[in-house]
């Protein structure tokens, strides 16, 4: 048992600063790389021959592939991903305006009382409907039509 015990003394602080520099720079690399494939992917004016020659280009000399294409389609990488955020923005505006649309329960549950209390419901009618509008139906027949 000679064999040598390296401590944590024998790696210089400027050493260990050195690794972790290069590992991030590692890991900013791979996500360069696949930022890249995703865009190669989601360009809809782009053929499938021409995503294929990109991605095999990027995959085969990654180096050389991710700069040339960042350098010949860097602008149009960034209309695409504002124009994605765009879309996602617009249906997430489209889902909460059809939510927040949507008459509440409380609201039915109003319209249905008032309906009885004009008379163009009978007792019976209300009582169906509004345990229809407790039980949550969304395929439930309005009682207003």
């Amino acid at each position: 048992m000679s064999a040598p015990m390296y401590l944590a003394y024998d790696y210089p602080l400027l050493g260990a600063f050195w690794s972790i520099l290069w590992f991030f720079l590692w890991i900013l690399w791979l996500i360069l790389l696949f930022r890249i494939i995703v865009d190669i992917f989601r360009d809809d004016d782009m053929s499938g021959w021409a995503k294929a020659g990109w991605l095999v280009f990027v995959i085969v000399v990654p180096f050389l592939g991710v700069f040339v294409y960042v350098i010949a389609r860097g602008k149009g990488m960034g209309k695409r991903e504002i124009a994605q955020a765009r879309a996602q923005q617009k249906e997430f505006d489209a889902y909460i305006k059809k939510t927040a649309d949507r008459p509440s329960h409380a609201d039915e549950l109003a319209k249905l009382s008032e309906m009885r209390t004009r008379g163009d419901i009978t007792d019976e009618e209300f009582r169906r409907a509004k345990a229809l509008v407790l039980s949550g139906d969304s395929t439930r027949n309005e009682a207003a039509s």
